[in-house]
């Protein structure tokens, strides 16, 4: 058996299916799954996923016999940087205690060590087979290479050699085994790229790409172990026009039939139900109840009486129309005004605006906590608590997403598990992805009021969906748009990127300048001269508030390059522990879009220390380190939810591809007080500002919500 170019097994010629026939089989797939009715593809998945259930509480079969060295394939290649699995970007403990799983014995891991060894893979991927699989992951692997897969850095490359470094000639490129796998691995990669859920012809040609016999074949494998959830959708807007033209059928509405990995699926489905739900359990305060301060009646004195003693828990409170109204007439603006009317008579509300516009929500917090509402607001970053926190009173009830659902700070739990709060505001929302969103939803009791305020130009969720967009352009709740612009040529200048607009503007203090570069080694020596120089001796600013911010870590002028040159000049040293050294600028990242700024205090056996812009303290311990890089070079997604006094935004040559408006919008607001551009994209960066006002993603929240509210009425 030869290797195909990817390293899949080679397709027998004669059973390759015509282009007519796939397409005809794609064609009946696609009515299968639009006669299917909207319960079948949960009910499918949950049968499914209780037969998994069963299957893992079976048992595990003895090993087998390993195979002959002669037999196994040529080695897996190691991959250069594990790729991240599809996660929350936000992760935060649980409020109850997690037992941590006990260290695997020896036995299981030299077993699994074998079993990887026979298939060519590399051992050090043991330790995560038995995390993934458990103490069966050895057989696991023997009985379903492929599964492989599911392992950082894997590709399905080196799914193919390992398995037929086990199966030798058994194997075929139409194996059920790596159907399955497959499709969830083109599914989990598009989740990457932000994606909930992927049109069936992109699925199709992602398996064709990796020489797939039968893509629908493959997909139908999938979708029948229930880890692949199909849906029928209807097209509306341009792109119902388009398909009806293409289509020529006026007899029908024109769909679109989607896939999605199971556990996105029912985030979605579940985050849709929950903000409808939330909306018809709520009810608004009225004037003149007992919560104003009526007397209680002789009924209710006398029931009260015939209760047994005890601790008794606060009447919740709910003020009437009069007093919010009174609340929104003191506010210091008419957005804010606005904000607080619309927070007085719904239980959802989308709030839109820059960063001067934060102001308003936060008077709405302060109106709230004075009606005697338990109300708190959470912030995607620490900085960005501290920073909201100042718009308000000292001792305003804000905390850090993380901190509000692990329960480390905030309002802590009622006796249900849910908040203990009337009304939440939650700041940074286009960074929610649908799985954190719907986790969120999930701890709000019902009557709780709920705020979603963000810029709705900025970078969405590190994660798959958009959340925030997707609410907003469903329609099915107030929203509110600030009229506080962002001042200044910083604020003149994002405003103008927000509207397709990349105009020059005046700044008579340097607030922001605009240099060009040949290429990104002189993009890179530019930018390092404006951190360590320029910046600092022209405007004050030192060189530990500046940040550098592009597009990615690799190429010529990436963090990679530009965090070499920075050390090189700021803190040069031969990177002692694990290539970093006392000093140096760095960034945690514990999980997809989420980042901690700090500095490395010390090192030795036990890890670096470092220390956090607050002052605390942490020993990052050796097998963790892989989770740090160096920091005054970020991406601009690494930034969101901050800001520095400085940004020096790098747009090298090879930039384009990842060029939106988006992106600019997001890169330039990221400095306070100062802005520098050092541009080496040509045309590129006009061109994305205003032509591709964001790189796309494929969801289902808002078709899920209109379905639901039609059901509803």
């Amino acid at each position: 058996m030869s290797d195909t170019g990817n390293g899949a097994p080679e397709v027998t010629p004669g059973v390759r299916l015509t282009a007519e026939e796939k397409a005809a089989k794609f064609a009946e797939l696609a009515q299968r799954i639009r006669g299917m009715q909207p319960e079948d593809a949960a009910a499918s998945a949950a049968r499914a996923g209780a037969a998994r259930a069963e299957a893992s509480m079976a048992e595990a079969p003895e090993s087998e016999t390993a195979v002959p060295a002669e037999q196994a394939a040529p080695p897996v290649p190691a991959p250069e940087a594990p790729a991240a699995p599809a996660a929350r970007a936000a992760p935060a403990a649980p409020s109850a205690p997690v037992l941590r799983p006990a260290e695997p014995s020896a036995d299981v891991l030299q077993r699994t060590v074998a079993v990887l060894s026979a298939g060519g893979a590399p051992v050090e991927l043991a330790a995560a087979a038995v995390a993934a699989f458990g103490d069966g992951a050895a057989e696991r692997l023997r009985e379903d290479p492929w599964a492989v897969l599911g392992l950082p850095g894997v590709r399905p490359e080196h799914a193919d050699h390992f398995a037929r470094g086990l199966l030798g000639a058994s194997v075929g490129p139409d194996d059920p085994r790596r159907a399955q796998a497959l499709v969830v691995w083109v599914l989990e990669q598009a989740a990457l790229r932000g994606h909930s859920a992927q049109e069936l012809s992109e699925v199709a040609a992602g398996l064709e790409r990796l020489r797939m016999p039968e893509p629908a074949a493959a997909i139908e494998e999938a979708l029948a172990d229930g880890r692949v959830l199909p849906f029928q959708e209807e097209l509306t807007g341009a792109e119902a026009h388009a398909s009806a033209a293409g289509d020529g059928d006026e007899d029908e509405p024109p769909t679109r039939t989607l896939l999605a990995l199971e556990a996105l699926a029912m985030a979605e489905v579940s985050l849709a139900e929950k903000l409808l739900q939330l909306m018809a359990s709520f009810v608004p305060g009225e004037d003149g109840g007992e919560q104003d301060g009526d007397e209680p009646s002789a009924e209710s004195e006398s029931e009260s009486e015939s209760e047994p003693e005890g601790p008794a828990e606060a009447a919740p409170v709910s003020p009437g129309p009069a007093a919010w109204e009174a609340a929104a007439e003191a506010a210091p603006s008419s957005s804010a005004t606005a904000l607080i009317r619309a927070a007085a008579g719904s239980a959802l509300v989308l709030h839109t605006g820059g960063e001067a516009a934060r102001a308003e929500p936060a008077a709405l917090l302060a109106a709230a906590t004075g009606l005697g509402l338990r109300a708190w607001a959470a912030t995607w970053t620490d900085q960005g608590k501290a920073s909201f926190a100042a718009l308000g009173e000292a001792g305003s009830p804000v905390v850090t997403l993380a901190e509000l659902l692990s329960g480390t700070a905030g309002p802590g739990r009622a006796a249900d598990g849910t908040l203990a709060l009337d009304l939440l505001i939650v700041l940074d929302a286009p960074l929610l992805d649908v799985e954190l969103a719907a986790t969120v939803l999930e701890s709000l009791a019902d009557g709780t009021r709920l705020v979603l305020s963000g810029d709705p130009g900025q970078l969405w969720s590190a994660g798959p969906g958009r959340f925030f967009a997707d609410l907003l352009a469903a329609k099915v709740c107030p929203a509110v748009a600030s009229r506080t612009p962002d001042f200044g040529p910083i604020g003149e200048l994002v405003s103008g990127v927000g509207i397709g607009e990349l105009q020059p503007v005046e700044a008579p203090d340097k607030e922001v300048v605009i240099l060009t570069a040949k290429d990104g080694g002189e993009a890179v020596h530019r930018a390092v001269q404006l951190l360590t120089d320029s910046i600092p001796r022209a405007l004050g600013i030192p060189a530990e508030q500046v940040v550098l911010l592009t597009p990615g870590h690799g190429g010529p002028a990436g963090t990679r390059a530009l965090n070499a040159a920075a050390k090189a000049r700021l803190n040069p040293g031969p990177g002692r522990f694990g290539g970093f050294d006392p000093g140096d600028r760095v960034v945690e990242s514990p999980a997809p879009g989420v980042v901690r700024p700090a500095r490395v205090v010390d090192g030795d056996a036990a890890g670096l220390h470092l220390e956090y812009p607050d002052g605390s303290r942490r020993t990052v311990p050796p097998a963790e380190a892989g989770r740090l890089r160096h920091g005054w070079a970020l991406t601009v997604h690494q930034a969101l939810g901050r800001r520095w006094p400085a940004a020096v935004v790098v747009v090298p040559e090879d930039a384009a591809p990842a060029l939106s408006r988006q992106w600019v919008y997001t890169a330039f607001g990221r400095g306070e007080r100062h802005l520098s551009v050092v541009h080496a994209a040509g045309p590129a960066l006009v061109q994305a500002v205003a032509e591709r006002p964001a790189q796309p993603r494929t969801t289902r929240l808002r078709a899920i919500l209109a379905e639901n509210a039609v059901e509803a009425d």
